[in-house]
């Protein structure tokens, strides 16, 4: 969800881009929570490279309980020091390590757990990498990430930093009018101006987020269970991240200085991808920032009859005709509002569930008793594939095609039998359903590839 409400597009540094939750695949017996901030980094950003706020409380959130409330929280506050007062640079020379001299503008931060109110720090003055910058200046920067890789205790590794951007979508064409290049030919704007069907466009090709990365003990998120009975409702954890800032900021005149005070106020949070994008309104984008899950039955009607589910058959005469009669049935979607705010109920689909309970809540749920398979799929669940989104979400995970085909109707035969989704359902998508990111993910944590660096990334 890049830029996904008008105020936290201007506040880039606590903007949550992607949430990732998943059974690690190389080490079964824990979980990966990813949690990546500061959207559509171009590589080259130099003098000033982009960094976490050390004025932003970031977090990542586990309910245990089903309520849409933390159980148990990961808090990351980071510090930024300045070596060298006399210089514009970031750096004066190679950077060779994490200490290296020759790096002036350093981020450590340390790391909090807290369980029902109970803090426990597991790590301080914890060092980040620095960005990707070029070949000069991080000449190994695979070693340098590798640094960045803490230890925090029993079974716990910890990331915080830059990494090349996992998500792919073609924005540019989406929000044309949600049009999709590889059947724009039956759009009805596109068709008008004789364009033809193409390949699509990845908007996030090579650019870069700052990633906080966690694998932690299954059991340390689950109220200690850990099991092999995916129908026991305890193997079930909903997850979401959130960035808060302090209540109050005063600027002070002629010196280019701020003082912030007051208690922490939410301003972003993320939980499923795209939901604010993409289901909640404008006019109230900012208040779903603010907002925990919990509060989430207040948008619930836009899950039950989302607006784009009554713009494809618009944008696209005649091959939407079974959710265009859904549609205009107004009977509630009840298969959106189990994916996103309710989790799938046993039964639903044949040997899985990740249901959390009767309370309306956006997070990604993780049925922590599915194991990872040898052999995934993008699409997930959908495809088959329990082990991927909407049941939590690997970096992988081709969610934009998922969430597209289920809002065309796709899943709603999950719940009403006498639904048949239109054909278009089965086969619609961006068109990067087979994209891999330039700089490929990695098979251990944290998964997201290596940043793209400043020197050889191609003019914008």
């Amino acid at each position: 969800s890049h830029r996904e409400a008008p105020e936290i597009s201007k506040d880039p540094v606590a903007d949550s881009t992607d949430l990732y939750a998943f059974v690690s695949p190389d080490k079964r017996d824990t979980v990966t929570l990813i949690a990546n901030y500061i959207p559509l980094q171009n590589p080259a950003g130099g003098p000033n490279f982009y960094e976490f706020g050390d004025d932003v409380l970031y977090e990542i959130h586990i309910d245990n309980t089903g309520d849409g409330r933390a159980d148990v929280s990961y808090q990351f506050r980071f510090t930024t020091h300045l070596r060298n007062h006399d210089t514009f640079l970031y750096n004066t020379g190679p950077i060779t390590s994490l200490t290296s001299t020759a790096w002036n503008r350093f981020q450590t931060y340390t790391l909090t757990r807290v369980e029902h109110g109970r803090e426990t720090v597991l790590g301080r003055d914890l060092l980040c990498p620095p960005c990707n910058i070029g070949p000069l200046s991080t000449p190994d920067y695979p070693a340098l990430a590798r640094a960045a890789v803490h230890g925090v205790g029993p079974g716990r590794k910890v990331f915080a930093g830059q990494r090349a951007e996992g998500f792919y979508v073609d924005l540019g064409s989406i929000f044309d009018l949600g049009d999709l290049r590889p059947f724009q030919s039956l759009h009805v704007f596109a068709k008008a101006q004789g364009l033809p069907d193409q390949p699509g466009v990845n908007a996030t090709k090579e650019l870069n987020v700052h990633s906080l990365a966690l694998q932690v003990p299954i059991q340390e998120l689950t109220r200690g269970w850990c099991g092999s009975d995916v129908d026991d409702p305890r193997a079930v954890i909903g997850v979401w991240t959130s960035a808060s800032r302090r209540a109050a900021r005063v600027i002070e005149p002629g010196r280019g200085k701020d003082t912030e005070s007051g208690p922490f106020v939410q301003v972003s949070r993320l939980g499923n991808p795209l939901f604010n994008e993409v289901i909640v309104p404008m006019a109230r984008k900012d208040e779903w920032n603010a907002l925990p899950p919990a509060d989430d039955k207040r948008f619930a009607s836009y899950v039950a009859k989302p607006e784009l589910a009554g713009l494809l058959p618009v944008l696209y005469p005649d091959v939407f005709p079974s959710l265009e009669a859904l549609d205009k049935s107004g009977k509630p979607r009840a298969d959106l509002l189990a994916i996103l705010l309710t989790g799938i109920p046993k039964g639903v689909v044949p040997g899985f569930q990740n249901f959390t309970g009767t309370t309306e809540a956006d997070m990604l749920r993780l049925n922590v008793a599915v194991p990872p398979t040898d052999k995934p799929n993008i699409l997930g669940l959908v495809a088959g594939d329990a082990a991927g989104f909407p049941n939590g979400r690997r970096v992988f995970d081709d969610v934009v095609t998922v969430e597209i085909r289920a809002i065309a109707g796709l899943t709603y035969a999950l719940v009403d039998k006498t639904f048949t989704p239109d054909k278009a359902a089965t086969e619609v998508t961006d068109g990067l359903d087979n994209t891999a990111p330039e700089n490929p993910y990695l098979d251990t944590f944290p998964y997201l590839g290596v940043p793209y660096d400043g020197y050889h990334h191609p003019a914008s």
